[in-house]
This record gives structure tokens, sequence and C-alpha cells, in this order.
């Protein structure tokens, strides 16, 4: 199996850069488009349409190609940018999407929502629409994001770990059966920590973190308010940040005691009526 490619990185346009890959990656296997489709199981007009840009597919067929093409979650995470670019993200995000791919590790704290890298399909929609997403491009950013959960699955999976501010269990989805599916989607490859409304003001108290760990042993990081993000990769201010993380996981709930906390939460979430 080829080994994980760098992105060429022709194109700055994210839906090109996308495009250009797919057709790279074929070339170089000495596919037709016809034989790709023939070998994959689609109709060989949907890789052209992709091909040209005129189309991005669905994260089923983009799995389907890294899985071909021995590139495991490349392409995945150029269809997320493509898809993304129609919200207008900022190149910092672009960039730390592409980063993320990469990670070897991953923390994270979370001030008011849930780390996309968590949300159930329910949760991701109601949070999408709440932000004025609607028809298909809500849908494709819906979809983008359960594609993004892709990251945590398999052996080579980065590790993660999440601090999650109360406030953020504490403002549950409309519909209950939603919100309780959300608090039960508890995963054993996944480090939550819970921190409580009584651990009172700290140095993360104003925006979401992220840490992520690269191959080459440098830390970035990135900050998001939820109207901006920045991502930062200079080493100076990435060390002042990360004993800011330290201190906030120092007074947040073990990971027993955070589940148990959520656990708690279920119990108070109401019961669907039975007809």
């Amino acid at each position: 199996m080829p080994t994980r490619r760098v992105v060429t990185g022709r194109s700055r346009e994210p839906r090109a850069r996308f495009a250009e890959e797919l057709r790279s990656l074929r070339r170089e296997r000495g596919d037709s488009l016809r034989q790709l489709g023939e070998r994959l199981g689609w109709d060989w007009s949907l890789f052209g349409k992709m091909e040209k840009g005129e189309t991005l597919g669905g994260p089923e067929v983009v799995q389907a190609l890294d899985t071909y093409h021995g590139t495991p979650g490349l392409l995945l995470a150029l269809w997320e940018l493509a898809v993304s670019d129609k919200s207008q993200f900022k190149e910092g995000y672009r960039r730390y999407m592409a980063l993320e791919a990469e990670a070897t590790s991953l923390w994270h704290f979370a001030v008011s929502v849930l780390p996309g890298l968590l949300q159930t399909e329910g949760y991701a929609r109601e949070l999408l629409a709440a932000g004025g997403l609607k028809g298909e491009e809500l849908d494709q950013q819906v979809e983008a994001r359960m594609g993004r959960r892709e990251l945590l699955e398999g052996e080579h999976a980065p590790p993660f770990r999440t601090i999650l501010s109360e406030a953020v269990l504490r403002t549950p989805s409309r519909d209950a059966a939603q919100w309780r599916s959300q608090l039960e989607s508890e995963r054993a490859d996944v480090t939550v920590q819970v921190l409580p409304f009584g651990a009172g003001l700290h140095g993360l108290v104003s925006a979401d973190m992220w840490y992520l760990r690269l191959p080459d042993g440098r830390t970035v990081a990135y900050t998001e308010n939820g109207y901006r993000g920045e991502l930062i990769e200079e080493s100076p201010p990435v060390g002042r940040l990360q004993p800011l993380y330290d201190s906030v996981r120092d007074l947040a709930m073990s990971p027993a005691e955070s589940r148990k906390f959520i656990l708690r939460l279920l119990e108070e979430v109401p019961c669907e009526p039975s007809t």
C-alpha cells in the first residue's frame, strides 16, 4: 500500500485542490474513470464530476477512495476543507484542519458546545441550523462534521482528551431524545473531563482551545470564540498557552468523576412519553 502522501497544494482554492488530488491519485494508479468506477462500485461519471470540481461527492465515496489509494484520511480532510469553504472559513482554519489530520495526539477545551469530533448527527444538525445554515448547505456541513469523526477511528487514531466546561453539558438540545443520545455517546478511547462551575475563573474562560502534537514533535494551538479563530504555530506563544491548559485540567473532575456527573445529567433528561 502506498504511504500517505503530502498534498500537492498547486491550487490554493480548497475545491480545486481536492479535485486536483483526485485526478493525480487516479492517474498514478493508471486507472481510467470507468475502471475506477468498476473497482469501487460507483458510476464512473461521479468521479469525472468530482475531478472537474462540479460536485464534491459524499463522505462514503471519499472514504472509499482513501482506502483504494492508500491515503487514509487525506482525501477526507481535503473534502471537508472543500465543503467548509462554502461557509467562508478563514485560511487559518483550513491550515488547522490539515494539521489535525496529521496530529499524533489532540487536547481540547470547550467553553460552550461539544467538540465536532464528539457530536452526534442530531446535535450537529441543530447546532449548525441555529447558526443559520439550511437546506443543502446544512446537509453538507453535517456530512462533513460526521466524516471528520473518522479521525478517531482505527488502530492509528490519535489519543484525544477533551475538557468540557459544565456549561457545555448544561446547554442541551431542544429535543430530549436527541440530547439523551448525545450524552450516551461515550467513547472508551476518548478521555473526557468536566470543569465544574465551582472551579471559578481560569485562563481559558473566554475561548475554546485545541492543541495538536505533530509528527515532527511540534505542538500548535488553535483558539476559537465562535466568531473567529486563530492558529498559533510559533513556539513561544504556544509554550505560554500550554500551562493554561494544564491548570484547567488540574481544576477539572477526574475522568471517572466526570463520567458519574454525565450519568447524573442523563437521569435529569425527560423520557419520551410512551405511545
